[in-house]
């Protein structure tokens, strides 16, 4: 009896012994499992990351890559023209006579800068009067009523404003305006044009420098006002101080924007390739030109490369007038850290 159940346990022993062992095998196959499972998880998340990373810097160069192959698209097709005449006499004659293969952009340069200097000088003020009044005056009702209806401005398209320039601007011009200052306009000149485009711009730098007031804290304008300072002083020695960096962006987007206005420009300067003497002489801004003859003088030899080398002079002008003004804002901000 005593060695049947010395059997009996050592069997019993035996058995659970290998039910240990078969135990432990199947907890170290499970770790491996788990280890095997969470590393080919992290592979994978690191491989979506390294993916995603790839593509976004793929899409950020196509973006870079698309303003480098329009400047040298525009390059490569004013080559005839740039090939045949000096930069010199190409940027500041004042001869067009394209049928004699004369190409002088002098004039539509000034008109130009004539009618985006005229812009910005009406634009600027107005805008940011209006962003302090509505940011630091108007009651919250009135700042809901009045912004839809500023930017529903900029939703109105450019055809529109150019046909209400030459309904309404261009009589004024002529009729009341010009006679007190000189003899004869047409009331189609850079002025109008200016005035144009300066409604055209109102919008955007109104919206641009509401926001950059809303990013003033509010702590500083309570600190001023707890100080003794007026609502004007808090305004002019806190808010613009503080705010001057971004007027300056808005100033240079409502630039880069007035640049390349077309239409509305095109219905009211008059479209002279003349120097304007006044603000009342008829202008030709560059965007007006490459619209207006575009397709329709293709036959002139060197046209299309003058139109292209108009295009490029207008890509060129936007792109350092950016570079300029990134290069304020650069300083600007280095001065104040």
């Amino acid at each position: 009896m005593a060695s049947s159940t010395n059997t009996i346990r050592l069997g019993s022993l035996s058995k659970n012994s290998t039910l240990r062992q078969l135990l432990k095998i199947a907890r170290h196959f499970q770790k491996v499992f788990r280890a095997f499972y969470s590393n080919s998880f992290k592979n994978k998340r690191l491989v979506k990351d390294r993916l995603v990373n790839k593509t976004f810097l793929a899409f950020t160069l196509l973006s870079i890559s698309i303003v480098v192959f329009i400047a040298i698209g525009l390059f490569y097709k004013s080559m005839p023209l740039l090939s045949s005449a000096s930069l010199s006499d190409l940027l500041f004659s004042s001869e067009w006579k394209p049928f004699k293969a004369a190409f002088g952009f002098y004039p539509f340069i000034v008109g130009t800068l004539w009618v985006t200097a005229i812009s910005i000088v009406i634009a600027l003020p107005l805008s940011i009067l209006t962003a302090i009044y509505l940011s630091e005056y108007a009651h919250a009702r009135v700042r809901k009523l009045v912004l839809p209806l500023i930017e529903l401005l900029s939703g109105i398209p450019p055809v529109l404003y150019g046909v209400w320039g030459v309904l309404v601007i261009v009589p004024l011009i002529q009729d009341k305006l010009a006679s007190h200052f000189v003899d004869f306009s047409t009331g189609y000149s850079v002025l109008a044009g200016g005035i144009v485009l300066a409604i055209m711009i109102f919008p955007l730098i109104i919206s641009i420098v509401i926001e950059v007031f809303d990013n003033v804290p509010e702590d500083l304008r309570n600190a001023s006002l707890s100080l003794g300072a007026t609502q004007w002083q808090t305004t002019k020695k806190v808010v613009l101080r503080k705010s001057f960096d971004g007027i300056v962006a808005a100033v240079v987007l409502a630039i880069s924007r007035a640049f390349g206005e077309t239409i509305a420009v095109l219905m009211v300067c008059g479209n002279l390739a003349q120097i304007p003497q006044s603000i009342f002489d008829s202008g030709y801004p560059l965007p007006a030109l490459i619209a207006n003859n575009y397709g329709e003088m293709m036959s002139i030899p060197m046209y299309d490369s003058a139109l292209m080398f108009a295009a490029l002079l207008l890509f060129v002008i936007i792109f350092l007038f950016n570079t300029i003004s990134r290069v304020i804002l650069y300083r600007i901000e280095k001065r104040n850290t």
